[in-house]
């Protein structure tokens, strides 16, 4: 297997975490990567819009480097930026009490 490169792929769920350890063909895409991954044999149906290498998002063109640890990301729940404002605005209240 000289022209294969080791790479993992993470994905998390809320309560649970998957890290599927691949070999693939050197020069391999970030996407070629996710066809052939254990992760879309588990969950054909996933809907992978965001993906990552090492916390950086990346593109599906990427080319892999051996060792690389391919993320994808789950959708947020809530915008961060409004969950702080909502908190902000909890605490003037209390503070206006």
């Amino acid at each position: 297997m000289g022209n294969t490169i080791q790479i993992e792929v993470a994905y998390a769920l809320e309560s649970e975490q998957f890290l599927y350890t691949e070999a693939v063909k050197a020069g391999a895409t970030l996407l070629d990567a996710l066809k052939a991954s254990q992760l879309l044999m588990e969950f054909p149906d996933l809907n992978i819009d965001k993906v990552g290498i090492f916390g950086k998002l990346a593109e599906y063109g990427t080319v892999l480097r051996a060792g690389d640890r391919i993320e994808v990301y789950r959708p947020l729940k809530a915008d961060p930026r409004d969950r702080r404002r909502k908190q902000v605005e909890q605490e003037r209240k209390k503070e206006k009490e």
